[in-house]
Formats: structure tokens, C-alpha cells, sequence
């Protein structure tokens, strides 16, 4: 079996225990605007509109998907409430598609050999040195060599909790005293999985967003400074966020993006929220794939992002 596994029957169950609380919160929304309804009609639409913007989709992708049930509507001449949840399934699971949203297989090779770099940036609080730990641990539990880089050296804590979690994992870390300079570090931990045919390095950095030029001129020295190494680094700038605060990862999404090119994503906390729509809409709005999903707090709880089971798990049978 490959990195992460396949959806399994035991993965599916975690996910659809994962996205539970979104799942009934949406359930019973979707219940209430079709109840009484044998078709699809404007006031319908406009239910399921206000059932999808209150689950964080975002209003401009809503607005998207209600046009394209619509035209659905049109079409069909008539449509019934019972099809709603078909219809629903599939304009989003060809949003997904049409946003990048590629069922990745976790590959890690390098077509030089060198070890994968990774480069994950978000604020402080989001789950990102957590989201690193569990990658280290799904990685070596895959038989790979993992190296980690404790690049974040403006808060004590952060190199803390990392230590942490590369005990846990059973990795090596590369670190260096606070406040030391955060390229140097990610140099020392590419060079050190360079040197030691490691397959694959993954490098924490700081999440300060309060001054925007300062964060974008760090991240790209820190760029820079590891190609010096490997210069095909980074491999993938992996942005965290935090599902569970709506519309404030949108905000962080785009700060992130103005500051680097971030190349996939990952949405963590998604178990404790009812706003799990925010993974559609921000596919959506950034064009960058949504890569890993955190569904828990266990070391395995977090999963390669399958748009199609996730489709699946979040809407399921619509009752009238």
C-alpha cells in the first residue's frame, strides 16, 4: 500500500466521522429547504443557497453552484427535490475538477534523485507544526526517510513542539538556537537529507502575517538559500489552514499567496467544525489543490484529499 494508504474501508469511516458535524449541520438545512417540495423551484434554490453560504462555501463559489443547478433545471424541465442531492453532488465534485483538484497519489520522487523538499508555511495556531508532524509519521511509516527543519526560530515554542512530534514520528530535526537566521536553518536540515540520502525533507517556517513584505522577503530567502543545496527546492510550498474558522482562512489564503507561490494546500480541524464547505470554496477561489485534510487529532488522522469520497461524505441521502 502506498503513502497514505488508499481510501480504505477503515479511512472512509474516519473521514465520514471526520466531516460529521458538517455533515448533519448541512443534512438538516437542505432537509428544511426541500420539505414540503416535490420540485426544484426558485425558493428551493434560494434555500439551498443560504444552506451552502452558511456552511462557508463563500458566496461567489455558491453563486456557481446554484447557477449551474439552475441551468440543470432549465434543462431537464423538471427536476425533483429527491434528484437535488445527485445534482448537488455532481456540479461540485466538476467545480472540484475544474479547480485543480487532482486525487493526489503522494508521490514524492525527484526525477534527480535528491531528496523532496517541502516548504510549509500559515499563522500560528492553525495546526501547521502538527500537520508536519503527521506527515513525518505517514512518511516514515511508509519506509521513507524523513528529515525535519525547524525553520520557525522566532518563537521558542515552535521548535519545541516540533522536537516533539520528531520524537514521535521518529525522525531526525535540524535545529538551531531562537532567533537564529531561518534560512541558515532550512540549509543545514536540505544539505544534512542531501548529504544522508534522505527521501524527504520538510521545513517548518514562521507564521507572522502582521507585515506582509517582511514575511514574502523571509520566505523567499528562504527559497533561495536551499536551492544553494538542492536547486530544484522547494519541491512543494504546502499552505496550512484552519477549517474551522470560515471565512478567516480565506483571508489567510490569499495573504500567503501574495506572499509565495504556495502550490497545494491543507485544511486542518475540519472534525470540529459544522463549516466544512470552506475546503469547496477555497479550492475554488485560489485555484490551488486542497492536497491533505486533518480530521482528528490522532498521528494518522490526517488524509490525502480525495475530492470524490469527500463529495460523498458530506452529502449524502437528502430527506424530505
Amino acid at each position: 500500500m502506498g503513502i497514505f494508504g488508499f481510501f480504505s474501508k477503515e479511512k472512509k469511516e474516519d473521514l465520514n466521522k471526520g466531516l460529521e458535524k458538517t455533515k448533519e449541520n448541512v443534512f438538516q438545512k437542505i432537509s428544511r429547504a426541500v420539505m414540503g417540495k416535490s420540485k426544484v423551484d426558485d425558493e428551493v434554490l434560494d434555500n439551498l443557497e443560504d444552506v451552502l453560504i452558511s456552511s462557508d462555501v463563500g458566496v461567489t463559489t455558491t453563486l456557481k453552484i446554484i447557477k449551474r443547478i439552475e441551468e440543470r433545471v432549465a434543462r431537464d424541465k423538471y427536476v425533483n427535490t429527491n434528484e437535488l442531492n445527485g445534482i448537488l453532488k455532481q456540479e461540485i465534485a466538476n467545480l472540484l475538477d475544474e479547480n485543480n483538484a487532482t486525487n493526489f497519489n503522494a508521490d514524492i520522487k525527484t526525477k534527480d534523485g535528491d531528496p523532496y523538499v517541502m516548504m510549509v508555511v500559515g499563522v500560528n495556531g492553525v495546526g501547521k507544526t502538527t500537520t508536519i508532524g503527521k506527515l513525518a509519521y505517514q512518511f516514515k511509516k511508509a519506509g521513507k526517510s524523513v528529515y525535519l527543519g525547524a525553520a520557525d526560530t522566532f518563537r521558542a515554542a515552535a521548535v519545541d513542539q516540533l522536537v516533539i512530534w520528531a520524537e514521535r514520528a521518529g525522525v531526525p530535526i535540524i535545529k538551531q538556537k531562537m532567533g537564529s537566521d531561518p534560512a541558515a536553518v532550512a540549509f543545514d536540515a536540505v544539505s544534512s537529507a542531501k548529504k544522508n540520502g534522505a527521501d524527504v525533507v520538510i521545513i517548518d517556517t514562521a507564521g507572522r502575517l502582521h507585515n506582509k513584505i517582511n514575511l514574502m522577503n523571509e520566505l523567499t530567502k528562504i527559497k533561495n538559500v536551499m536551492q544553494k543545496a538542492i536547486p530544484e527546492a522547494p519541491h512543494e510550498i504546502l499552505l496550512v489552514l484552519d477549517g474551522s474558522t470560515g471565512q478567516n482562512a480565506f483571508e489567510q489564503a490569499k495573504q500567503f499567496t501574495l506572499a509565495t507561490e504556495v502550490t497545494a494546500l491543507a485544511l486542518t480541524k475540519l472534525d470540529g467544525t459544522a463549516k466544512g464547505g470552506v475546503v469547496i470554496g477555497i479550492s475554488d477561489q485560489f485555484k490551488i489543490p486542497v492536497k491533505y485534510i486533518g480530521i482528528g487529532e490522532k498521528i494518522q488522522d490526517l488524509q490525502l484529499f480525495d475530492k470524490t469520497e469527500f463529495v460523498d461524505s458530506l452529502f449524502g441521502q437528502i430527506k424530505k
